[in-house]
């Protein structure tokens, strides 16, 4: 495998490696497996030793794998297939592949969660109830939209703790400082900021690429959270982004499927299409029982399909 500089400098288009394609947000997930280039697709995984023996396994990026070339996973995975036991990842839902190429490249994949999206090619339909919270909130805030790098990352920590803390999160969802730090200065950031008399109270970051704004982080703090910022904030970003790509990604609802849970109604406000996200793996080798223990932790869905 490549080294990020050879894979950069290979792409077919430089401006094309941004967001969850480029070495650096692999880099900023390195506490969680040893970033490994993916020659042939422009992709990126992270290995990690499997507890208990001496197998590793590799699982794609969080929140998504994405890939210049999708065709060329076909090469990567059986050049990966000699060393380690399994991969398992979620596909891009805009991914340039298809289904059936999907099971050709994995053993299983399964549905996971479905996407809402804004597709600025179809008219949007704002709901009643956004625009009216929407405007109350504009009312006390500021927003302000644009590229930001490592100097934002202390004011966006801060309040991303609040949102650990909240919601109890842990181990890769919570992110670092230092993985902020990179995230923060990876091509393709865009922040939407609300500010309540220049002090902070919620941000959003996102990634562009290749015609898809993609919602990557979203907090807020308990001011925030009175002041409705999220409203103002997702307004901003369909206005923001309308001229700039084909769609935005604002992510799933909570939970492992589509659900009428607080989250999804407020996103499916802002939405005009749902777009699915698949989970996929592979068995490499022959360690099938590592595999299986490895897979039930963090793809919980997938065991009963592995086992079977």
């Amino acid at each position: 495998m490549r080294s990020s500089q050879r894979l950069t400098e290979n792409a077919r288009d430089i401006d094309e490696v941004s967001g969850y394609s480029h070495p650096e947000y692999a880099q900023s997930l390195s506490e969680f497996g040893r970033p490994i280039a993916l020659d042939a697709s422009g992709a990126w995984l992270l290995e990690r030793s499997v507890p208990g023996g001496v197998d590793v396994d590799a699982m794609g990026c969080y929140p998504l794998f994405s890939a210049l070339n999708w065709q060329g996973l076909t090469n990567d995975l059986g050049v990966l297939g000699s060393r380690l036991i399994s991969v398992a990842l979620v596909a891009d839902p805009f991914g340039d592949y298809t289904l059936d190429q999907l099971r050709t490249w994995f053993d299983r994949v399964v549905p996971f969660k479905e996407h809402f999206v804004a597709d600025f090619s179809r008219p949007l339909s704002i709901s009643k109830h956004h625009k009216y919270y929407t405007k109350r909130a504009t009312v006390s805030l500021s927003i302000e939209t644009g590229v930001v790098g490592e100097e934002f990352c202390d004011d966006w920590s801060g309040i991303y703790e609040s949102l650990v803390r909240r919601h109890r999160l842990s181990g890769i969802k919570a992110f670092s400082r230092q993985a902020f730090q990179k995230q923060l200065r990876v091509p393709g950031m865009i922040a939407i900021r609300a500010l309540e008399s220049g002090t902070l109270v919620g941000a959003h970051l996102w990634y562009e690429q290749r015609g898809v704004a993609y919602s990557h982080l979203a907090a807020a703090s308990e001011r925030g959270y009175e002041l409705n910022c999220s409203y103002a904030i997702y307004a901003a970003a369909l206005e923001y982004f309308r001229t700039k790509v084909k769609r935005i990604d604002f992510g799933a609802g909570a939970g492992t499927a589509l659900a009428d849970d607080g989250l999804s109604r407020f996103k499916s406000g802002w939405s005009n299409s749902l777009q699915p996200a698949l989970r996929s793996c592979s068995i490499c080798g022959t360690g099938l029982s590592h595999a299986l223990a490895l897979i039930r932790t963090s793809f919980p869905a997938l065991t009963r399909h592995a086992a079977a």
